[in-house]
This record gives structure tokens, sequence and C-alpha cells, in this order.
């Protein structure tokens, strides 16, 4: 390809909020060399009584097309010396800088109440974006936490844009009660060019592109495949155990969950009941027609709470009967363990796949050094795989990303986009 996709990253650590967009900025375009169409930034909490100032900053020392950003209690981001690095709890500012031949970029903010009802048609997700599902865009979306709708969102792209990738994050880590912030930077929407402090900013990249996922929940599965036989809303009633083939026998006896639960525990290993205490989940089954369910074909959510009285269980999604669960738990050696094996599946399918050019990182703020013990896990982990590419992101509220086909708000997980030209 004589003029190929590139994507140039700076990260500074500099305590100053000018002198670190100024570095990143000249360090960023230095290394693309290249006309610049898009760009990501990713700034530090600690800059927040600063956020006013970005937009006016960035446009004083950088000319761009279009940008958009959020802050994060956590920055990743490419050091001076090339390596991937997770600043956690310290000022750091992170520019990405893409050169995007052939791909169509449209920019979009959306205000909570812009969402359109959930029985709309497509059409009206289509009117908000502003992009033909034709086009197959692929999505970066940037919400702030405490805004509603972030879910409705997902499905109505979901549902307007089924063969669409969407990955990105909640922004985090508002210092001392500030609120987070969203950034937009559009030359054809100057108007709207601003910090906001609710809603979504987003992308869809469409054309000579390709946007590829890896979704790692961190969870590794105890005891067997049960079915939901009852239940309302959030809350499991019963459950039925399946079989070695994984499916639900007449034979097997509806239970409460709670006494599920509590025989699955007791045979579990010493150090598995003590991890149980306080790192249980709830795996879903999304596919409900794959009859072997295995690695990632689980959606990971919290167990909520329990009633002793029914025997039920409260858990972090919507459950129906016929729905088939598992439960996990997670440790740093289980989320270490579940990327690398990502990570390994990846490198198979992309063998023959055009080089990468840049990714994306989405991770928890529950993860990093807190469950590590170490600094830059994750993200060396994926340059362990992917050699020197260019890496960004920040450390997130909540985690966009695909599983089983849809698209879903995640927790204690890390979600790379990986970018592509078309092969």
């Amino acid at each position: 390809m004589a003029n190929p996709m590139k994507w140039a990253n700076a990260l500074s650590t500099r305590p100053s909020l000018e002198a670190a967009i100024k570095e990143v900025v000249e360090r960023a375009q230095q290394s693309l060399s290249m006309p610049v169409d898009f760009g990501l930034l990713f700034i530090s909490s600690a800059y927040a009584s600063e956020y006013t100032r970005v937009i006016p900053l960035l446009k004083q020392y950088l000319s761009i097309p279009v940008l958009i950003g959020c802050g994060g209690g956590g920055i990743i981001g490419m050091s001076a010396q090339g390596e991937a690095q997770e600043v956690e709890q310290e000022p750091a500012l992170m520019l990405s800088l893409a050169h995007l031949p052939d791909v169509k970029v449209c920019s979009f903010y959306i205000r909570p109440d812009d969402l359109p009802d959930l029985d709309s048609p497509p059409e009206a997700w289509v009117k908000l974006i502003g992009v033909s599902p034709q086009e197959q865009p692929q999505f970066i979306l940037l919400s702030d936490p405490f805004s509603p709708g972030v879910n409705d969102l997902l499905k109505g792209l979901d549902f307007a844009y089924p063969d669409s990738i969407k990955v990105g994050g909640l922004a985090s880590g508002g210092a001392m009660g500030l609120p987070s912030g969203l950034f937009y930077l559009s030359q054809e929407q100057p108007q709207a060019s601003s910090l906001y402090r609710e809603g979504t900013v987003g992308v869809a990249l469409s054309g000579n592109i390709v946007l590829e996922t890896i979704v790692a929940q961190g969870c590794r599965p105890i005891g067997p495949i049960y079915q939901v036989t009852k239940g309302e809303k959030n809350v499991l009633l019963e459950l039925a155990a399946q079989d070695s083939n994984q499916m639900t026998t007449d034979q097997s006896p509806s239970q409460q969950p709670l006494v599920v639960l509590r025989d699955l525990i007791q045979e579990l290993s010493e150090e598995d009941r003590q991890l149980a205490q306080n790192s249980l989940f709830i795996g879903l089954a999304r596919d409900e027609f794959k009859q072997q369910l295995g690695h990632g074909d689980f959606l990971i959510r919290n167990l909520l709470g329990v009633d002793p009285r029914l025997g039920a269980i409260a858990i972090g999604d919507r459950v129906r009967p016929g729905q088939r669960l598992q439960f996990h738990l997670r440790d740093a050696r289980t989320s270490a363990e579940d990327l690398e094996l990502l990570l390994q599946d990846y490198q198979k399918k992309a063998a023959q796949a055009t080089d990468a050019a840049g990714a994306l990182m989405f991770s928890c703020l529950g993860r990093g050094q807190g469950l590590y013990g170490e600094p830059d896990f994750d993200s060396q982990l994926l340059r362990r795989y992917l050699k020197d590419i260019p890496l960004c992101g920040f450390f997130c509220n909540g985690e966009i990303g695909p599983v089983g086909g849809a698209t879903f708000l995640h927790g204690y997980t890390s979600v790379f986009g990986i970018c592509r030209a078309k092969d």
C-alpha cells in the first residue's frame, strides 16, 4: 500500500497542562509526519480543575479535523522510549493522531435527551449518527458515567448497525467530586467543539478500515452450566443443572440458586472458597443455540445480593427462563491467563491479516496495578503478542465491547480495539 494507515501516540506526565499538551502535540506530529485525519485525547483526572482549558489549548497547538477524548483515573500510552505505559493516580496526558487514507470519519456528540426510544425504527438511530449502515462503520464511543441511557445507546446502535463493531469506555476519576469530562473538537462543527459534562462523544469510521476486538473479562468458570428454569427481571429463582453435553434433561430437578451456590462452594478448594467471598460472578451465555459453551461465550455480570428466604440470587442483568449460566471467579492469575489466551487466539486468526496499525485499550479501574501488583501488565502483554503496535487508552468506569455478537457495558474488563486497513 503506497499510503498506509498510521497511528502516532505520545504520552506526557508533565504537571503543567499547557506543557503536557504542547509536548504530546510536538511528539505525535513528528512521529506521524503525514496529514492528520483523526485524534484521540485521554487526560488524567489530576488535571480535572483545568478541563475547561483543554479545547482552547488544543486549538492553539494543533490543527485537526476531528478529535474526541475524555478524562480518566489512569492513562495508557507510549513512553518516549516506545514502551507501553499505564500511568495511574498521577498527572498524564495521552494524544493519538491517525492518518487514515480512504477512511471516512464521522464525529458526533449525543446528549442523553437525544436518544430515540428503544421501540423506534433503525432510521431514527441512523439519523442520530449520520452514517448509513451500508457503510458498515466502526464506532469509538466515550461516555459520561453518570448520564442515563448508555445501555440504551448500545442497544440502539446494535439494532441500526448490526454488522458494526463498537468499543469505548466511560470517563472516570473526577478529582475532589468534580464531574468527569468529555472533549469534542470538529472543524466541520466548530460550534459543537467543547468540553461536555454529560452524554457521549464518538466517531464512526467507515471505508478502508477494520476494527477487531479482544474483550478480556478476566474470569474462569467453576462448577457445571445451569439453565434458568424460573427468573424475574434480574432475580434468579430456580436453576437446573445440565448434563455433560450441556443439555438440560427432564431428570434435572430445579433448585433454589442459593442452594446450588452453597453446594458448589463446598466442593471448591480452600483457596477458591476464600476467593468466592468477594470475587464471585455470574456468566450468562449469549448464544442460546450453541451447544458446547466455552471460553468467551459468557457475559460476566455482578452478583448483587441474595434472599435467603426465597433462596434467590440477584445479578446485574436481566434473566429469562431457558437462559444458561455458570458461576465464575476472578483473580490476578485468572485475569492474566484469560488475556493471554485471547491474545494467542487473536494472533492465530490474524496471522494472514494486514499488519495492525494501532490499538485502543479501555481497561477497568479495578485492573491495573491494584489487581496485578505490578504496573503496565495488560498493555505490555498486548505488545508482547502485537509487537511495536502504537497503543493508547485509559482506565474506565465501564468498558464498551462486544460479546457473542452484541455490545455490552462491562466491568473489571480490558477491551482492546485493534485497527488495520482491510485486506
